[in-house]
């Protein structure tokens, strides 16, 4: 019998998690291990994927699913209850545990960018993975404040965010999928000339590398990162979950 992992969400063309899985099954001799893609268009058709096979061991779960999912879940990870958000299943004689291994991810990552200035973040988005990056910055005591396009208590609005508040909050955090590929010439609406040497700018998106918000970033002389470590953390933290 074959072990069987697969990613969750819509659409999935460019995603990054079977090529990458594939490769390192192939490395490492596994030749009955198969990772594939399992694009689903309404997120209620997941039980019938389930019973599609009775070789499933584990998911990822990618936009738009990571919250939607839970419902169809039989149990929750203390830090994905906290979270709210789903990336990663373990599939055990049919019963479903959730996990968010992006929350991991993006921990590994950003700790060897902070210094002691990096005190305020702005976090653009409110899905989520925006929830991983807010839980992973209550853990570092890190005050954030929420950006969204849409009026909600508590959350600027783009349209809100001056030049004063940009210049506040040395660190910037991307959680959207604004300027992801193929719409690379778009960028989250900031006031980018208030950006400065002191600044972080996170970008969760991996394709392309250099995301029109991280190029603005780097040309005011901030210090960047793109999504793709985070990517390869969480994928390795999966693959230990499923391994455990």
């Amino acid at each position: 019998m074959a072990h069987r992992f697969g990613i969750i969400g819509f659409p999935l063309e460019h995603s990054f998690s079977p090529v990458y899985f594939n490769n390192k099954f192939q490395q490492e001799g596994k030749h009955d291990y198969l990772y594939v893609k399992c694009p689903l268009s309404r997120i209620e058709v997941f039980p019938d994927l389930l019973k599609q096979y009775d070789d499933w061991e584990g998911f990822n779960v990618t936009i738009p699913y990571k919250e939607k999912i839970i419902p169809y879940l039989n149990q929750l990870s203390e830090q994905a209850a906290a979270i709210g958000a789903v990336n990663c299943i373990r599939v055990t004689k049919g019963e479903t545990i959730g996990y968010n291994t992006d929350a991991i991810g993006f921990q590994r990552s950003l700790l060897p960018l902070l210094k002691p200035i990096h005190s305020r973040a702005l976090v653009l988005g409110t899905g989520g993975a925006s929830r991983a990056v807010t839980y992973v910055l209550r853990q570092l005591q890190i005050p954030y404040r929420l950006v969204s396009r849409h009026r909600q208590p508590e959350v600027f609005t783009y349209d809100e965010l001056s030049a004063d508040i940009v210049a506040e909050h040395l660190l910037i955090i991307n959680t959207t999928p604004v300027g992801m590929y193929p719409h690379v010439d778009e960028a989250p609406p900031l006031p980018y000339s208030s950006i400065g040497r002191d600044h972080i700018l996170f970008d969760l998106i991996y394709n392309p590398p250099l995301t029109k918000f991280l190029e603005y970033g780097q040309q005011r002389g901030a210090r960047i990162q793109n999504g793709y470590e985070m990517l390869i953390l969480q994928a390795e933290a999966s693959w230990e979950i499923w391994n455990s």
